[in-house]
């Protein structure tokens, strides 16, 4: 027995070392862009929705319409999209002009004020991209670094499998937590490690479920398999005939209303307008289901006809589907609002300090062993048989 609990603990050392530092990083990573939103409140003012008056939220319409009254804004741009956040933060509203590259405008949902126009890569884009796929170019549909980490899933669920097994009535952490600083810093490294180990057990399988599951995604993208089937194009009679004039599409409040009306319970949170004459209207949110992210509820309404061509709701979805719908949530701890990710991000710095504390606890044992000198019968037997030698 005891044999083999040496190789459990061989096996959880060795499944975090070789790749300790990524690991960390993606912790680490992870647990900041938990609260990027938070934080881009706390450090963007532009990207503050301040409502000191106590307005009702604008419909997204006049939010549209104020960006496109923007000085800054050339004549020819095209929105792409609508992005709503938190109550606390600024509706984005994406655009391309021509010749520059896209951009995003903050309007304050409540006063429908253009706060600022950002060109560049977001904080909370900037985030997702470095804990995601490290920011390793993508070729097609797969990256290496999307890889990379989905396999730390791996790591994580190894490392909470076999800390299970070598930390024996490992319950005791939560009636009697133990730390000794007075024994030494080995020993309090360890008593750290096991009772943040304990005490996160339930994180290391959410995180490593959820981890897991973007590994399989990122085969099923690879491999050009389609969790979703793509939307079929408007239909070809149903495009307007006109002699010469560029045709009108329905305004963007007639797409809403008929998303509404299909889909009473959809919370709007995404908008995605027409790329092209046979494309829709995507219109997504959230529903009454807190465990179903922002795009489960969705309807592509027909930008000339005014009609719902389909629909998509939790209720219909398979369980590839619903796993795909649920895993964003789960991972980054956003199902509940402030709370939750409160309670992710504590548990993330704790992660990530298992992922110090248990090199430094590696390094300590390695090295320590290999300083501590030989017994004396062991160095007298070496000492003869270095006699012995011709």
């Amino acid at each position: 027995m005891a044999l083999n609990r040496k190789r459990w603990f061989q096996v959880h050392g060795w499944l975090s070392l070789p790749v300790w530092a990524v690991f960390c990083f993606v912790c680490i990573t992870g647990t900041i862009a938990v609260i990027s939103h938070e934080l881009t409140w706390l450090t963007n003012r532009d990207a503050r929705a301040e409502n000191p008056r106590g307005l009702p939220p604008q419909p997204l319409p006049a939010l549209v319409e104020a960006v496109e009254r923007v000085e800054r804004v050339v004549p020819g741009a095209e929105i792409r999209q609508v992005m709503v956040f938190e109550p606390y933060l600024v509706t984005a509203v994406g655009f391309a002009m021509p010749g520059k590259p896209p951009a995003i405008a903050y309007v304050n949902p409540y006063t429908a004020e253009v706060q600022a126009i950002n060109h560049g890569l977001t904080f909370i884009g900037f985030m997702r991209a470095l804990h995601g796929w490290l920011l390793f170019p993508w070729h097609h549909s797969w990256s290496v670094g999307y890889y990379l980490v989905a396999a730390m899933s791996i790591v994580t669920l190894g490392a909470l499998v076999t800390g299970v097994v070598i930390y024996k009535r490992f319950w005791r952490a939560y009636t009697r937590p133990q730390l000794r600083p007075a024994a030494g810093t080995r020993v309090l490294l360890g008593d750290l490690h096991r009772l943040a180990g304990a005490w996160s057990l339930w994180f290391l399988l959410v995180i490593g479920a959820t981890g897991l599951w973007y590994l399989v995604q990122a085969v099923l993208w690879h491999s050009g398999t389609h969790v979703w089937e793509d939307p079929a194009p408007v239909a070809l009679h149903e495009l307007p005939l006109t002699s010469g004039e560029p045709p009108a599409r329905i305004a963007l409040v007639q797409a809403l209303g008929a998303a509404q009306r299909a889909l009473p319970e959809m919370q709007p949170r995404w908008v995605s307008f027409p790329e092209h004459n046979r494309a829709h209207y995507g219109i997504a949110g959230s529903g009454d289901n807190i465990l179903y992210d922002a795009q489960s509820w969705r309807a592509l309404v027909n930008p000339w006809t005014g009609e719902v061509d389909a629909v998509r709701t939790p209720a219909a979805m398979n369980a590839l589907q619903t796993v795909a719908h649920i895993a964003d949530p789960l991972h980054y701890g956003t199902f509940g609002g402030l709370w939750t990710k409160a309670i992710w991000f504590v548990f993330g710095l704790l992660l990530s300090a298992m992922s110090v504390t248990g090199f430094l606890i590696w390094r300590k044992r390695t090295f320590g062993a290999v300083r501590k000198p030989a017994p004396r019968h062991a160095a007298a037997r070496v000492a003869a048989a270095e006699g012995a030698r011709p």
